[in-house]
């Protein structure tokens, strides 16, 4: 076996600085530090999240997106900007797409491309999983669940996928090539897209110009698609 030699730049990186005072220290009877330190770590994680699926934006393979997806057929219809794909629960109407259509159409495409089952997952945005929870699903008779989804709140997987849910995903008219009210989402496999965060640490010092105890933190990433035909992106809407 051999491959082609990927090169990932690590060039990306965020930190975190904020100092507590000897006497707000004193005064507090809270771990004020650990506490900052707990917000700090998931607001860090909004912000590479947020900048790791907006460079996902239109990286997937040319079948694997648009209004003619699909390497083989060519007849999926996942969505351009200005013409999104417009979601419903259940019962579409003329120019509507059921959610779970939307799921099987993904995994079509991606077994087009010959990827393995094992490993797929979805990303998709909160509305979107309100409507997998009231789309026919629900029905454990015909999931074979012991529980609805709609009383335990569990996706968990649908056609092969692992369901996870970002509010993070790139949506509106602030991003570059989308619309109003669209959202793009993502599915793949596991070997589609790589990240790797070279330095993740945390530290406290003694202040010099202050009686007061520094909590800072750095992290430095990289990420890169080395697998476009591993990766599926469709913009959707709600109908």
């Amino acid at each position: 076996p051999s491959s082609n030699i990927v090169e990932l730049t690590i060039d990306k990186g965020h930190y975190f600085n904020t100092i507590l005072d000897d006497v707000m220290e004193v005064q507090s009877d809270l771990n004020q530090l650990s506490m900052w330190a707990d917000d700090a770590s998931e607001q860090m994680k909004i912000i590479i999240d947020s900048e790791v699926l907006l460079a996902m934006l239109g990286q997937a393979d040319a079948d694997n997106s648009g209004a003619t997806a699909g390497r083989l057929s060519g007849n999926v219809n996942l969505g351009v900007t200005t013409a999104p794909v417009d979601l419903v629960a259940r019962a579409p109407g003329a120019g509507e797409t059921e959610v779970v259509d939307l799921i099987v159409n993904l995994g079509q495409v991606l077994d087009e491309q010959n990827i393995p089952e094992t490993g797929r997952w979805l990303l998709i945005p909160a509305w979107v999983a309100s409507m997998i929870k009231r789309s026919e699903l629900r029905d454990a008779s015909l999931t074979g669940d012991g529980i609805s989804i709609s009383r335990n709140g569990r996706l968990g997987m649908v056609d092969r996928f692992t369901l996870y849910m970002s509010n993070l995903l790139p949506s509106g008219a602030a991003v570059v090539g989308l619309e109003a009210g669209e959202t793009a989402i993502y599915a793949g496999h596991s070997h589609g897209h790589t990240f790797a965060s070279q330095l993740s640490k945390v530290e406290t010092l003694r202040g010099e110009s202050t009686f007061g105890t520094y909590l800072r933190g750095l992290q430095v990433y990289g990420h890169k698609v080395v697998d476009p035909t591993a990766l599926v992106q469709a913009i959707v809407s709600k109908a």
